[in-house]
């Protein structure tokens, strides 16, 4: 299913403001502008900071919280 560029968006603000809040996500939106923000390169930081059992302990937990409920066949 493709999805087009305005549904991502229209989801993705959703998302934020879910979480947020519309003025917390409308300041997320302008930090990340104002900054060039790279979110690769923030995600490889943080990892790369994180230490190998806290990276496993937060995985299990995220496993936990948000179980697999798609339909995959193994091949």
């Amino acid at each position: 299913m493709i999805t087009s560029t305005a549904e991502i968006m229209n989801r993705g603000m959703e998302c934020l403001t879910e979480s947020l809040g519309a003025v917390d996500a409308e300041r997320f939106i302008s930090l990340i502008i104002r900054e060039r923000f790279d979110y690769t390169k923030w995600q490889q930081t943080y990892f790369d900071e994180m230490s190998p059992g806290a990276f496993h302990q937060n995985a299990l937990e995220y496993a936990k919280t948000h179980p697999y409920t798609g339909a995959a066949e193994r091949l």
